[in-house]
């Protein structure tokens, strides 16, 4: 009962602080460039994320591993805060975050490819739901009230995600979980920094109270501690229940837009928004209810 206990806090913390960064992140955006804004919350995370693996140092194995971290940070970090940050610019923080948490879906097709998960009717079922709810949300881009750019970047965070995960599974046996985030998250970090500082100036960033308590509450709820919560999760065998409470995120995340942000709530938006709840409940049904038979 107590393990469960924390396993409904640990959730309800993921939850809600993955769910307000979208508002949170579009605030900060109006003080910073996209690149080196995104550079610096990941590298702050990155230090606290090192200094918490540093009793396990031997788990590193940098010189054997170093090819690994790298294609995860560029997946996991330069890609998907990239697109995330610079997207975020082009259309709604709400209607972004409902295209990103796409990402159940996608990584259900990629599971099946690349991983040997099973594909049944629920989840095919889900995929086509998933599928029909991007295509509303992107209605508006095509009559020219929403973005295609900003629609297209948050596909594109999606799928870098959703790679990222099948990638990280792939090779989980090989790498200690903390030292794979703490190594993905710093250098993808550095990487955006370099592309910010090359392309971006330093001094079109506003130094203000709600840049910097926006940036650090990224740094260190959403991005080092909800890693952190994700992966602990997950190593206790919790990844599926994870995956259905994904759908949520998107509800919080509207709902701090229009209050945080006054952004307007479509019917184009609710349409895809329930379509794409209903997409991530059946593909994560099934995967709750079965068991292995290995």
């Amino acid at each position: 009962m107590q393990q469960q206990r924390k396993t409904i806090a640990l959730l309800i913390f993921l939850v809600i602080v993955w769910g307000i960064n979208w508002p949170l992140s579009k605030i900060a955006l109006h003080y910073a460039p996209p690149l080196l804004f995104a550079g610096i919350r990941t590298v702050i995370a990155g230090v606290i994320l090192i200094a918490a693996a540093l009793p396990k140092l031997k788990e590193l194995q940098f010189r054997r591993l170093w090819p690994v971290y790298l294609v995860s940070a560029f997946l996991s970090i330069v890609f998907y805060y990239g697109f995330q940050t610079i997207g975020l610019q082009y259309v709604p923080s709400g209607l972004f975050s409902a295209i990103v948490f796409l990402q159940p879906v996608l990584l259900g097709i990629f599971a099946w490819l690349w991983l040997g998960e099973s594909m049944y009717g629920l989840k095919l079922a889900g995929l086509v739901l998933g599928f029909l709810g991007v295509a509303s949300l992107s209605i508006g881009g095509f009559t020219g009230s929403i973005s295609v750019p900003g629609i297209v970047l948050a596909l594109a965070s999606a799928l870098s995600w959703a790679f990222a995960t099948v990638y990280t599974k792939r090779n989980a046996a090989r790498v200690d979980m903390l030292w794979m985030t703490a190594m993905q998250i710093m250098i993808g970090g550095l990487v955006l920094l370099a592309a910010g500082s090359a392309t971006e100036s330093w001094t079109d960033i506003t130094w203000n109270a709600a840049f910097i308590v926006n940036t650090l509450f990224i740094s260190v709820f959403v991005i080092a501690l909800g890693w952190m919560v994700y992966f602990s999760l997950i190593k206790e065998g919790e990844a599926g229940k994870v995956g259905s409470f994904t759908f949520l995120i998107p509800l919080i995340s509207i709902g701090s837009s229009v209050v945080l942000l006054h952004e307007r709530i479509t019917l184009n938006l609710v349409v895809g928004l329930l379509l794409i709840v209903g997409s991530i409940v059946l593909v994560n049904f099934k995967k709750d209810v079965r068991r292995p038979t290995h």
